[in-house]
């Protein structure tokens, strides 16, 4: 004993590879007595209170502070407070005509909604530490000199004794000192639906997975069954639940792909700006001298708010809305807006197995007995299949061995299969049409009823033909339960009737207690060679992942008391594989997943050949590709981890540490990562990666709270679709970013080009640009967001993440037609300053060039909606287009004609005449835009040609 030295409190001392007495040696505790108050108050003092410490969140006005970091809100501001002290020099100097400051409310107003605008966005503060700290249970019961008291969970110290019963919420990690039947919910931990039953007496290898720690519970998990007493190892920021809360606060946040890209965009607008207001300022004075400064400043600040696009950010933001309304009909409910963007991105999923992958419903798939192996057809747990031996379909009551095994199954089992939803006096289909099917209990002994069900035998009484007296509880000692029930039969004195022991479990274990098995309706006795085959068939089914369990049964003189002298002479009957299946859609989503060049990776806390089993059965293991499982990943160092992800699609027995490493091994393999999660110990993951995925049905609220996308319906195929959504998504971002620029870039040049041909005024002011990059653009550019997807968006590889948002030729696009725009608007202005001289009407020129840049645009909107010509698209696929055209064009003439707002913008009457030209030099840009389109096409197929 003397030479077992006590482990530090945390929770990478190998607690499970100390018996139960070592343990309370080492901490110093009696499992009789408990602690002494004065020693309680010792460690008190040095552990500190069993709790998580809260995460310190960003205050509201530092939120609302950081949106107005952005550089181009930043020009704004600055365009602002010049054109502010321009209109108040102007005034002072008596030469002001018109409504003091208005362009600089104005310039405010815009900036002041996006502000607001981005702070709606980022306001939800993070709520996962808070979430974990809600897994502690509020009220313990512990053994505290030598008497047992209920305390609050954070009073708890290292070395109480605490007691474990059905319903009890652990509030720290121990190490159990009696076991009773005790079966624990650790889903929230490690993410595995299945109960796991604890054993006290269990002594484990120090390199045991979290999952296989059968002699520990953990703090957040939860009692389902049994009763037990435990020893207090780790509390606070120690248990396995606190340190998932340092991984969780470790992990930042990155900057979404479309977030990247706009800081990117808005600093190459402003140095852009800059560059051309300092190019028109010194070319002007090199021209005309200081004498006009003051003019030459008001262009460079109407070039300023033209390079600007203030409608992008809300253009952005409700295209992302848009995108998630598609999401939720389509089961994907999105957390945080930039999110939606960033699935079409992603070019690796991890998604967990059970539930996502599988229906988290075991079924039993396969049944061996003497005469074969039957494979069983059917889904989850609608009681309707088929039993195949070879390729014919029979009927189980052909075979009495195997009859007598769906007996034993149903019989001997504590879970109940329901149908719920069925409407009115009719019968439940097994289908499940119109409702569905239940287990109650175990999902491992639903299988069995379900599988008895398939055959026609009902639960619990098989239609009276039996009645069940007692049970031998299954327990990790015996690993096997048997039930004695009576044949019933009317005919009989019920002093007669007969007594059968029913027992299943552990192929070895049970085979070990038979002596003969049953073939047919005859008692074979059991040789070595029997035995060997029947452990053959066994070792098979546990090789291609089933979860295997044996049957036997006894005729019974009377009813036993002992277990163990019960279950000797046993007659075997055969074995059982089940598994939970996978989703009937998985498959098709894996194989879209494929062609979309997004590789699926596995990775769960389930056995390494089940884990294996399904992936193959997906598509998602290669050949090739190895199962690497927790213990294994534990002692590879970064590097080796980096170089084995690229050959690994499945990750079995994994801990918390393990998922967030593969994550980073990942991304540093280049990787854009979508991880999917359900339980407390995914958070750290789910936040690290580039899209955190939690399930909607068995997510735990940490896991949501970390997460940017939750799954309504817990399904592989909604990441598929949801991932298609975000490629449509990016691909409109592109395409009214390709607008609303292009358009921009046409503006700021019309505005520095008036000076420098000897214009003698400014064609636009602040106002009238923001009309342009507000509605002119706006409009249209929120009816691109809807524009449908091209049919074979899922059927070419993620664009690189890191990408520019200029690149595959959309900057030299934005250029290219901004040139153009700007030349055919120089044009039209050039003349049209000339006619207006000397006429009752000078200033028309200014409104000529305004309407014709603004409707311009609108036959630009048209052209770029594809990159087919607008003649073989559909002009009423996108409805909202044609709308936002036609509203923006009649919004535009009423500037023109309507007279409050001929004041208020400062805009001037065309004639019809003028009206006609500025419509024929608008729809030049369509035009040259539909020529290039058709020129490309012709040189694409020219160069293939060549090829």
């Amino acid at each position: 004993m003397t030479s077992i030295q006590p482990p530090a409190t945390d929770t990478a001392s190998a607690w499970h590879a100390l018996s139960a007495q070592d343990t309370c040696f080492c901490l110093n505790s009696n499992s009789c007595t408990g602690l002494a108050a004065e020693e309680v108050a010792r460690r008190s003092r040095i552990y500190g209170p069993n709790r998580l410490e809260e995460k310190r969140l960003r205050t509201k006005w530092a939120i609302c502070f950081e949106q107005f970091k952005n550089v181009m809100l930043v020009l704004l501001i600055v365009v602002a407070i010049a054109s502010g002290i321009l209109d108040a020099v102007e005034m002072r100097a008596g030469t002001f005509d018109g409504v003091p400051f208005k362009d600089t409310v104005a310039i405010l107003t815009i900036v002041i909604l996006n502000g607001l605008l981005g702070y709606l966005q980022e306001s939800r503060a993070e709520k996962a530490l808070a979430a974990l700290r809600q897994l502690s249970a509020p009220k313990v019961r512990v053994l505290r000199d030598n008497k047992t008291a209920e305390l609050d969970a954070a009073e708890l110290v290292p070395g109480d004794i605490v007691w474990l019963e059905a319903g009890t919420q652990l509030a720290a990690d121990a190490r159990l000192l009696v076991a009773a039947h005790l079966q624990v919910r650790e889903s929230a931990l490690t993410g595995e639906a299945t109960p796991v039953l604890k054993s006290a007496t269990a002594v484990l290898d120090e390199d045991a997975a979290l999952g296989d720690r059968i002699n520990l519970v953990f703090a957040g998990t939860e009692v389902l069954q049994g009763r037990g007493q435990a020893i207090v190892i780790n509390t606070g920021k120690h248990t396995e639940l606190g340190r998932i809360a340092e991984l969780l606060e470790s992990v930042e946040t990155a900057q979404t792909p479309l977030q990247r890209r706009m800081t990117q965009l808005g600093n190459a607008l402003v140095v852009g700006s800059m560059l051309l207001v300092a190019l028109t300022i010194g070319i002007g004075v090199l021209r005309t001298g200081w004498g006009r400064l003051l003019e030459l400043i008001e262009v460079s600040l109407s070039m300023a708010v033209a390079v600007v696009p203030e409608g992008l950010p809300a253009a952005i933001t409700v295209t992302l809305a848009i995108g998630t309304q598609r999401m939720v009909r389509r089961k994907a409910l999105i957390r945080r807006l930039p999110a939606v963007e960033t699935l079409g991105s992603v070019n690796t999923i991890c998604s967990d197995k059970t539930g996502t992958l599988t229906q988290n419903k075991m079924v039993v798939q396969e049944v061996a007995i003497a005469c074969g192996a039957f494979h069983v057809t059917g889904e989850g747990y609608a009681p309707s299949g088929k039993f195949v031996l070879g390729e014919e379909a029979i009927a189980p009551a052909q075979y009495p061995d195997l009859q007598a095994l769906l007996v034993a199954g149903v019989l001997c089992n504590d879970a109940t299969l329901q149908f719920s939803g069925a409407q009115d006096d009719r019968a439940p289909d097994t289908s499940g049409e119109r409702g569905e099917w239940q287990v109650f209990g175990d999902p491992t002994e639903g299988a069995l009823l379900v599988l008895g069900a398939k055959a026609g035998f009902a639960n619990p009484t098989l239609d009276g033909r039996y009645q069940r007296l007692s049970e031998f509880p299954f327990d990790s000692e015996r690993k096997r339960m048997s039930a004695i029930c009576r044949a019933t039969d009317a005919d009989v004195p019920r002093s007669e009737q007969a007594l059968v022991l029913f027992a299943k479990g552990s192929p070895e274990s049970l085979l070990a207690r038979c002596t003969v098995y049953q073939a047919g309706e005859d008692a074979i006795a059991l040789d070595e060679r029997e035995r060997d085959r029947i452990l053959a068939a066994n070792a098979d089914m546990a090789d291609r992942g089933l979860r295997v369990l044996g049957f036997a049964y006894k005729p019974l003189d009377v009813e036993p008391a002992d277990a163990d002298a019960a279950e000797t002479d046993l007659v075997w009957l055969g074995l059982a594989g089940m598994m939970d299946a996978a989703r009937p859609e998985a498959r098709p989503a894996v194989d879209r997943c494929i062609a979309a060049g997004i590789r699926p990776v596995m990775i769960t806390g389930d056995h390494p050949l089940t884990a294996h089993a399904i992936a193959q059965q997906l598509g998602i293991a290669r050949p090739g590709d190895q199962v690497l499982t927790g213990p294994e990943l534990a002692k590879m160092s970064d590097g080796d981890l980096k170089a084995a992800v690229d050959r690994t699609s499945v990750y079995a027995r994994v801990s918390p540490e393990h998922k967030l490493r593969i994550v980073e091994a990942l991304q540093q393999r280049g990787c854009f990562v979508a991880m999917t999660g359900d339980g407390v110990n995914d958070a750290p993951a789910l936040k690290r990666a580039d899209i955190g995925i939690a399930m909607g049905i068995t997510g735990t609220d940490v896991s949501k709270e970390a997460s940017d996308m939750v799954l309504l319906d817990d399904n592989f195929a909604t990441i598929v679709a949801a991932t298609e959504e975000g490629r449509v998504v990016y691909d409109n971002i592109r395409r009214f970013i390709k607008y609303i620029l292009g358009s921009n870039v046409g503006e700021v040049l019309t505005i520095a080009a008036a000076p420098l041909i000897g214009l003698g005024d400014v064609p636009l002011v602040p106002l009238q640009i923001l009309w342009m990059n507000l509605v002119t653009d706006g409009l249209p550019a929120l009816a691109l967001a809807v524009e449908p997807a091209n049919p074979d968006i899922m059927k070419r590889s993620p664009f690189d993440p890191g990408e520019s948002i200029f690149a595959r030729g959309l900057g030299w696009y934005i250029i290219r037609v901004g040139i153009v725009f700007a030349l055919f608007t120089i044009v039209l202005m050039s003349w049209s300053y000339g006619q207006a001289q000397g006429s009752a009407n000078p200033e028309s020129w200014k409104t000529m060039v305004f309407t014709t840049l603004c409707i311009a645009q609108m036959g630009h909107a048209i052209a770029v909606r594809s990159d087919k010509p607008a003649f073989e698209m559909n002009p009423f696929s996108n409805p909202y287009l044609l709308a936002a055209v036609s509203i923006t064009t009649v919004l535009q003439l009423m500037l023109v004609y309507v007279p409050p707002l001929q004041a208020f913008f400062g805009t001037h009457r065309l004639s019809l005449v003028q009206l006609g030209i500025c419509l024929g030099f608008s729809t030049l840009v369509f035009v040259w835009v539909e020529l290039e389109k058709l020129f490309l096409r012709w040189w694409r197929s020219r160069r293939r040609l060549r090829a």
